[in-house]
C-alpha cells in the first residue's frame, strides 16, 4: 500500500490534511478552532480544506475534545504537546543552486550542539561561527538532533516529533538558512536522527496506531519496524529521512544507536534506507551519506548490498576512541579496561576494530567481527579523541584538556586527524575549551526531571564516579556552563592547540597519503615500554610518504625513524644520522 500523497505545498489555497490512524474509529481535523470531517481508507484519514502557512492544526481522535499534533507536524511553535502549525519548505529562498555536495571521504566532520555552541543557542548565532570552521579546516558540519522535544534546551535525543524542527533554534526556516549558509562556504551538512526509540513527553504516536513495539531498549520502548503493520512505520521513518535531504538539503545523516533497531526482516530497514537514499541521491545530483552509530563492531553496516551488507557509508567507530584515549590518559574504568596498550593502539589503527571476535571484559564475552581492509575503506570508520558522549556522558562532563596536558592533547589529534579513517572533532576541542559539556535537559514534568537525574547516579555506578559530582540536568546552570566561552580561541594555550589543529588538518587536505581512504598501505612500529607510537602512511602510488611519530611519556624517546620534519608540536632533534628520532615528551612530529 502506498502513502497518500499530499498536495503540491503552497502558502494559500486548499491543503490535503493525511494522518495514519488506523487504532481510532473516528478522525477528525481541527483547524484554527474549527472542526471537519476526515474520511478513512486503509488506516488513512483525509480531507481538504483552505489554509494558510502558519495556520494552526491537530487532529481529534474518536470522542477525545484533546487536540493532538499531527505525527508528521512541519512545526511546532508552541510546543510538542499543542497544536501544529503548516510550514511549506519548498518555499524557502534557496542560493545554493551550485551545490554539488561532498564525499564524505576525504571530508573531516565536526559535531556540535546549536544550544551551546553559541551563547544565544540559535541557528543564525552559529552561523556567525562557520568561517572558523573553514578556517580550521572541517568540511562537514554535524548537527545534533533538532527535532521537537519537551522543554527549552535538551541534547536533542528526548524527540517526539520527528518532522518539526526545535523553535528555540530557530524553527525550519532557522535551519533551513542555516544549512544554505554552510553550503555558502563550501561546508556539508550532516543532522543527527534518532529513529531507534522517542522521548518521554510529547509522544503521542500509540493514539494513531501500532508505531511502537512490545520491546524496550536502553531509553524506552522501540519503534515497531518489524511487527503487525510496521510497513506504515517504516515509509514513516524512511520519508522522514528523505525530507532531510530533499527539503533542506541535509547532505549526510548520522543515524543514533542503530543496534537498537529490532528489526527481523528481511530486509532491514537500514538497508531499505540506504537504497532509497542512493536512488534520491542519482536524482538531486550530490552525494547523501548515511552514517550509523553502532556499538556491535559489525561490518554488516557498511558493507556494499552486493557483498550482502546494508550499504551504509559510514559508521562510529568508538574503539578507536578508546584505544587512543586509554593509551593517552591511562584512564582504565569501565569500558576502557581492554585498552591502554601500545599493542592496542597499533592494531586499531590498522584494523579499524580493537574488539574483532575478541573477548570483551567489559561486556563478559566475545564482541566484534573483523573488518577486511581490503574490501572496505578506512574512511568507512568515523574515528574522534571526544563526542558528545565519551564528554557528556562523563559525571561532570569534563573534556579531555581538564586533565591532559596540551602536548597529550596534541598527540591525540595527531593520531585521529592523520590516521585511515573519516576524523571528527566534537565543537570546542579544537582550541581546549575549558568550559564542560555536561548532560541538560528540562523537562517541564518535575516527576521526569527527578528519575532523568536519578537514572545519571545508578548508571554511572559501574564507573566508579562519585555519585555526588553529578550535576543536576534539570539546574538551568548545567546548560549555561555548557556553552563555548569563544574568548578562549586567542588565548594561551588555547591559542597554540587551535593552531595545531589547523596545521594537522591543513596537512591533511595537502597530502594525498593522509586522504587516502585505504588502510593497507598503514603499518605501525611502537615500544611497549617506552611509549612511543609512529605510524607510516605510504603514498598509494609514489615511492614516497609520511611518518607520524607520537611520544605518550612525558620524557623525550628516540624513535628508529628519520625525515624531514613537517609538523611538530615540541620541535624534535633528528638523529645524527638520520635514521633515529628524537621526540620531546607529550609530543608527535611528522617526518617526510
Amino acid at each position: 500500500m502506498s502513502t497518500p500523497v499530499r498536495a503540491a505545498s503552497r502558502t494559500t489555497g486548499p491543503r490535503t490534511f493525511a494522518v495514519w490512524a488506523p487504532t481510532p474509529e473516528r478522525v477528525r481535523l481541527h483547524l484554527d478552532g474549527d472542526l471537519h470531517p476526515m474520511t478513512e481508507k486503509d488506516g488513512w484519514w483525509t480531507t481538504e480544506v483552505p489554509a494558510a502557512d502558519g495556520a494552526r492544526y491537530g487532529f481529534v481522535l474518536d470522542d477525545d475534545d484533546a487536540v493532538i499534533p499531527d505525527p508528521r507536524s512541519p512545526r511546532q511553535p508552541d510546543g510538542v504537546h499543542e497544536a501544529s502549525a503548516l510550514y511549506s519548505a519548498d518555499t524557502f529562498a534557496w542560493t545554493d543552486d551550485a551545490w554539488t555536495g561532498r564525499p564524505l571521504a576525504g571530508g573531516v566532520l565536526y559535531e556540535l550542539h546549536i544550544g551551546t555552541f553559541t551563547a544565544e543557542g540559535t541557528f543564525d548565532a552559529a552561523i556567525e561561527r562557520l568561517d572558523h570552521l573553514v578556517d580550521l579546516g572541517v568540511t562537514f558540519v554535524e548537527v545534533m538532533p533538532v527535532n521537537g522535544f519537551n522543554g527549552t534546551h535538551n541534547w536533542g535525543y528526548d524527540g517526539v516529533l520527528w518532522y518539526t524542527v526545535h523553535e528555540g533554534y530557530g524553527g525550519p526556516e532557522g535551519f533551513q538558512r542555516f544549512v544554505d549558509a554552510c553550503h555558502a562556504r563550501g561546508l556539508a551538512v550532516t543532522l543527527d536522527v534518532v529513529y531507534n526509540h522517542l522521548g518521554p513527553s510529547g509522544n503521542y504516536l500509540e493514539k494513531f496506531g501500532p508505531y511502537m513495539s512490545e520491546g524496550a531498549n536502553s531509553w524506552g520502548q522501540t519503534v515497531n519496524v518489524a511487527g503487525a503493520e510496521s510497513d506504515t512505520v517504516r515509509r514513516y521513518i524512511i520519508d522522514n529521512a528523505l525530507r532531510w535531504f530533499e527539503q533542506f538539503h541535509v547532505d549526510a545523516l548520522r543515524l543514533d544507536a542503530v543496534h537498537a533497531l529490532a528489526d527481523t526482516t528481511a530486509t532491514h530497514i537500514l538497508e531499505q534506507l540506504a537504497v532509497e537514499t542512493e536512488a534520491l541521491a542519482a536524482h538531486v545530483g550530490r552525494p547523501l551519506s548515511l552514517i550509523a552509530e553502532s556499538d556491535l563492531n559489525d561490518p554488516t553496516l557498511i558493507t556494499p548490498r552486493a557483498g550482502g551488507g546494508y550499504g551504509l557509508t559510514a559508521q562510529w567507530d568508538d574503539d578507536v576512541h578508546h584505544a587512543v584515549h586509554a593509551a593517552v590518559s591511562g584512564e582504565r574504568q569501565g569500558y576502557f579496561g581492554d585498552f591502554g596498550s601500545m599493542q592496542c593502539l597499533a592494531t586499531t589503527i590498522t584494523q579499524g576494530f580493537f574488539h574483532a571476535g575478541t573477548y570483551s571484559t567489559f561486556r563478559g564475552r566475545v564482541h566484534g567481527r573483523p573488518l577486511d581492509r581490503r574490501v572496505l575503506p578506512a574512511s568507512s570508520l568515523v574515528a574522534y579523541t571526544t563526542t558528545h558522549d565519551q564528554v557528556g556522558n562523563r559525571a561532570i562532563g569534563d573534556r579531555p584538556g581538564f586533565s591532559l596536558t596540551p602536548g597529550q592533547l596534541a598527540v591525540k589529534a595527531a593520531l585521529i586527524l592523520l590516521s585511515p579513517f573519516t576524523p571528527m572533532l566534537f565543537m570546542g576541542e579544537e582550541f581546549d575549551a575549558s568550559t564542560p559539556f555536561q548532560f541538560f535537559t528540562s523537562h517541564p514534568e518535575p516527576e521526569l526531571g527527578e528519575a532523568t537525574a536519578k537514572g545519571r547516579k545508578a548508571e554511572f555506578a559501574s564507573h566508579g564516579w562519585d555519585s555526588e559530582d553529578i550535576p543536576d540536568p534539570q539546574d538551568p546552570a548545567t546548560f549555561e556552563n555548557s556553552k563555548l566561552n569563544w574568548d578562549e580561541v586567542t588565548e594561551g594555550d588555547h591559542a597554540r592547540v587551535l593552531d595545531c589543529y589547523r596545521a594537522l588538518l591543513a596537512l591533511r587536505a595537502q597530502r594525498t597519503e593522509i586522504t587516502n581512504p585505504w588502510s593497507t598501505g598503514v603499518h605501525v612500529d611502537y615500544d611497549e615500554d617506552a611509549r612511543w607510537i609512529v605510524i607510516h602512511r605510504a603514498h598509494p602510488t609514489a615511492g614516497r610518504g609520511l611518518s607520524i611519530a607520537c611520544n605518550l611519556s612525558d620524557s623525550p624517546v628516540t624513535v628508529p625513524v628519520g625525515g624531514t620534519p613537517l609538523l611538530w608540536w615540541d620541535e624534535p632533534t633528528p638523529n645524527a644520522t638520520a635514521s633515529a628520532t628524537t621526540v620531546p615528551g607529550h609530543s608527535f612530529v611528522v617526518l617526510e
